[in-house]
């Protein structure tokens, strides 16, 4: 009877409600369990502890600082596994809230600032159309050392105005962008595993500033396309009330190019044109405040109907892309620049060149591109473009009947991505290229000392374009 009578006192304890629980698992670190929202947060700022959140819906609609949460403590890892956060846009509108003391006034869902944090498996969307305060709006925020996102999945909503990309500008005016994840300076030795970054609203989907050592590894970025056909057949909406008419084009040296989409040189919206409705889907800006961006390492990532596809370009340090796959972009697959290497990857052309090399200033790339089924495209006929000096690519695909006879690869030109600077002189020096296409080489003026192996015809053309 005495043993039945402890059973039931123990019964009795592990009855008892709690909002939390703490066990061990495998006689390692305590595991904290938390049944609500205002439980977890207990531990946003605490050093070395395991979190765990319940499995369930959890709405984020009210917050003190502009980083609604804040991820301060170090060597703690959080299980949000089944977790689905819901944050309303218009907390990113909210005038009350605290700034941040670190110069930065960005508005974003989650800040990780902590040394050795690890959140896994957690859902977050925005709900609502409520335009922010600003177009640096954002999901993530990762700017502390070996912090780590896995298995995290994103849904963008709530830019303004939605629906026409790039043709209102990249920010400020009216535009108000929802980002997904940055990691930015002081950010060291992060880590995005298996995250999933679904592109509701304009914005970029992944982008680093200023960090150092990033690797992001078997994610997978998908937004929306829009073809201008669609747009001028609006009857209201933004566009309509304006006559069809966007921002005219910057740049008088490359006419009507606005981001992989030609309009009118006075901002006329043109037929059979196609837009991004986001912006990039993983992209290298070159620094934040005179901290550069350094060493990123891209790995067995999915891109697909963005703006550029995975842009390395901008940053100069030299970053690896490695077995990768981007589908469907409208500026380029993949930008890239100054000593990049680029391994095992593919990349279709139906709406921009598959990739680029684009600044006249970039040394030493390397590219391996497989050209995928770029046939039923629209408004493109460059399959890749190459400047720069010395770099090395090899260009292949499976079919010969994925290239359409119009795509061509073409060294020393102004068209398609990059190139802004109107005094820049293109010229494409010591490429070795083989391509085991039947595309067309074409070889403009500024092409010096070529190495070329080509199925397809190598054409010398006499005027620049």
């Amino acid at each position: 009877m005495k043993l039945i009578g402890k059973v039931l006192f123990l019964l009795s304890v592990f009855s008892i409600t709690t909002s939390f629980m703490i066990y061990v698992v495998d006689n390692q670190q305590e595991v904290i369990e938390v049944q609500t929202l205002s439980e977890f947060k207990k531990y946003l700022n605490k050093d070395n502890v395991k979190v765990k959140l319940a499995a369930g819906n959890y709405q984020i609609d009210d917050a003190k600082k502009i980083r609604f949460m804040e991820f301060t403590g170090n060597n703690s890892y959080f299980d949000l596994t089944g977790a689905r956060f819901m944050v309303d846009t218009k907390l990113f509108s909210r005038n009350d809230l605290e700034s941040s003391n670190d110069g930065n006034d960005m508005y974003c869902a989650i800040e990780v600032s902590g040394t050795n944090v690890t959140l896994v498996g957690l859902y977050i969307e925005t709900y609502g159309d409520t335009p922010g305060k600003q177009s640096k709006n954002k999901i993530f925020n990762v700017v502390g050392d070996d912090v780590t996102l896995k298995d995290i999945e994103i849904r963008t909503a709530g830019s303004s105005p939605w629906g026409y990309g790039s043709l209102y500008g990249l920010g400020g005016g009216d535009v108000r962008k929802m980002n997904g994840i940055r990691v930015g300076y002081p950010a060291k030795n992060a880590k995005l595993i298996g995250c999933k970054v679904h592109m509701r609203a304009m914005g970029h989907a992944i982008f680093l500033q200023g960090a150092e050592n990033t690797l992001i590894e078997d994610c997978h970025v998908d937004g929306l396309l829009r073809t201008t056909n669609a747009i001028l057949k609006e009857t209201s909406g933004y566009l309509f009330d304006r006559d069809f008419y966007a921002l005219k084009p910057k740049h008088e040296h490359k006419p009507g190019y606005v981001e992989g989409t030609i309009i009118g040189r006075d901002g006329k919206i043109l037929p059979n044109e196609i837009i991004s409705l986001s912006e990039d889907g993983i992209r290298m800006y070159p620094e934040y405040n005179g901290h550069k961006t350094l060493n990123t390492t891209v790995k067995n990532c999915t891109v697909t109907q963005m703006r550029r596809g995975i842009c390395t370009g901008l940053s100069t340090s030299g970053d690896k892309i490695i077995d990768c796959v981007v589908r469907n972009c409208v500026a380029t697959g993949y930008n890239i620049g100054n000593a990049d290497t680029v391994i095992n990857c593919s990349a279709d052309a139906k709406y921009a060149e598959a990739f680029c090399v684009p600044y006249t200033d970039a040394k030493g790339a390397y590219v391996e591109m497989n050209i995928l089924d770029s046939r039923n495209g629209l408004a493109n006929n460059l399959l890749a473009k190459i400047n720069g000096t010395g770099h090395e690519v090899i260009i292949k695909t499976a079919d010969p009947a994925y290239i359409p006879e119009n795509l061509e690869i073409k060294l020393s030109v102004w068209e398609g991505y990059g190139n802004f600077d109107k005094n820049a002189v293109m010229h494409a020096t010591d490429i070795k290229l083989e391509n085991e296409t039947t595309a067309k080489v074409l070889l403009f003026p500024g092409t010096k000392n070529p190495e070329i192996k080509s199925k397809g015809e190598v054409v010398k053309v006499s005027k620049s374009k």
